[in-house]
């Protein structure tokens, strides 16, 4: 296998893994959010991580795929190390998720809080309409006459050249 062939075939695997990553999205969308986020990250973690299987080379291969094989056909020893860089990264991965969720969980209940007062601020206003004004209802001038109702047509003539 050359160089070339080696690339076109991790690019062809990151493919084939981007669309089985789309329908796991798809298939979980109907969970619970801090049920579903965590799966996805596994899910991630089980499609994209790379295992060596062979040091002299540096050549690597997905590490799902090289566990699966060892285990099934019993032709290698690298079931282990792919387990074992499975574990690395599905942890890795769920620490960085676990940050995120630490920085976006405040954020969130702030903005929540922020909805919440401005619905009971409008819901205030609606309550009493009389407060609109800046002074009360000082100046209401409800018995003062009435003005004149305006035209439909324009307020301004303008003048032609």
């Amino acid at each position: 296998m050359t160089e070339n062939d080696y690339l076109i075939a991790w690019g062809l695997y990151a493919f084939a893994a981007l669309g089985c990553l789309l329908v796991w999205c798809r298939m979980t969308r109907f969970m619970w959010r801090w049920l579903r986020e965590p799966l996805r990250v596994l899910m991630a973690v089980l499609l994209f991580s790379p295992t060596i299987i062979d040091p002299v080379k540096e050549k690597f291969a997905p590490a799902v795929a090289i566990a699966a094989l060892d285990l099934a056909f019993k032709v290698g020893d690298n079931a282990w190390r792919a387990v074992s860089d499975l574990l690395m990264y599905a942890i890795i991965a769920l620490c960085v998720y676990l940050v995120f969720v630490l920085i976006r969980w405040p954020i969130e209940r702030a903005g929540k809080a922020r909805k919440a007062q401005a619905a009971a601020a409008a819901k205030a206003r609606q309550a009493d309409p009389e407060d609109d004004q800046p002074f009360g209802s000082a100046g209401d001038d409800r018995y003062a006459p009435k003005s004149a109702p305006r035209a439909s047509g324009p307020s301004r003539v303008e003048p032609r050249l």
